[in-house]
């Protein structure tokens, strides 16, 4: 197969940064995008509508000949987020849902919720209103073992949340591990998951054999080669729990490529491509639209796109670097042959 045609897809789980940042990364997914989930971990955060209006005008200022790319805004939760903080979200236009950050587990991650008990009643605005709530699912227990940070919180959090608030749509994002696909594939409707192509192309060892690859350190932590296959299984699996979500951020040459690299892949300016190999090697193509066009539409309550973009079956090498105003990005698979092109949005 050399061509295929695809309905238009989306992103649901995006960095898209701010300042001298923000014009390459709204323009580089606006390419190949119709809508996007953008996450709130900005310094400071957006915590509530008011900040995610604001933040929202910048996006769409920024933006360069693609007058039809919606952001999807989420808000920061805290330990302070209100139960009125989520009805005001709920009637905007602009809020999609609300973004759990363990505090302390990723990048702008500090002012993160410290522990669910208190935040009882704004869960329960959320599943009265019907907002998601989309969750960075590890435990930040420093005695707990980096790789099993995504599998000690699915018992300790996530199985419990799921149960005390059964009509609470969530959305456990990027996953990277077997236990998270097991745990989505059993869970009850409401429940559902986003697959990054990093997490679905690597595996540990290709981070760390051989010497240690910076630009692929991202969080939650690449895992084992049978977590990698499970991730694959999953998103082949024509299953609509999971769907795609890039989790692509942007971190320059000089914070990954230092003393204390930054955790995150930006994949945006190739992230269908990266999609389509993964899909091609899995002899699943014809399973690549309902996984980046459909699932997630129909979990979120959206229509799906109307318009197609195309991918053709061509060899070509990834840039090796990108300019993101006065730096310089690093992006995955730099450097490296690319086999799928997208060719043109109609």
């Amino acid at each position: 197969m050399s061509r295929i045609t695809i309905t238009k897809p989306d992103d649901w789980h995006i960095h898209l940064r701010d300042g001298d940042m923000l014009e390459r990364t709204v323009n580089d997914v606006a390419a190949w995008a119709n809508r996007a989930v953008v996450m709130p971990n900005l310094t400071p955060p957006v915590k509530n509508v008011s900040d995610a209006t604001a933040y929202h005008s910048r996006i769409m200022a920024a933006l360069e000949g693609f007058p039809q790319f919606e952001p999807l805004m989420t808000l920061y939760l805290t330990d302070s987020t209100t139960p009125a903080d989520i009805a005001a979200a709920a009637q905007s236009l602009l809020v999609c849902g609300v973004k759990l950050y363990p505090a302390g587990a990723t990048t702008n991650s500090a002012a993160g919720v410290t522990g669910l008990e208190n935040l009882k009643p704004t869960l329960e605005a959320m599943q009265s209103h019907n907002l998601p709530l989309l969750i960075h699912g590890e435990v930040t227990d420093l005695d707990v073992d980096i790789f099993d940070r995504e599998a000690k919180f699915i018992e300790r959090t996530l199985a419990p949340l799921t149960t005390e608030f059964p009509a609470l749509r969530v959305i456990l994002e990027h996953i990277t591990t077997e236990d998270s696909v097991n745990f989505v594939t059993e869970s009850r409707p409401g429940v559902a998951a986003t697959i990054t192509p990093q997490h679905l192309l690597f595996d540990r060892n290709d981070m760390l054999v051989g010497g240690i690859r910076p630009h692929l350190f991202c969080l939650p932590i690449l895992k084992r080669r049978q977590h990698k296959e499970a991730l694959r299984r999953a998103a082949i699996s024509g299953n609509p729990k999971f769907f795609i979500g890039t989790d692509s951020a942007p971190h320059t040459v000089e914070t990954k490529e230092s003393s204390c690299g930054c955790a995150g892949c930006y994949s945006a300016h190739a992230a269908i491509p990266l999609y389509a190999e993964v899909f091609e090697e899995e002899n699943s193509l014809d399973k690549l639209e309902a996984f980046t066009s459909h699932f997630g539409a129909d979990f979120y309550g959206r229509a799906r796109n109307d318009e197609t973009i195309d991918l053709v079956r061509v060899d070509y090498l990834s840039p090796e670097s990108l300019r993101f105003g006065p730096s310089t990005v690093v992006p995955l698979r730099a450097g490296e042959l690319l086999k799928w092109r997208l060719e043109k949005t109609q």
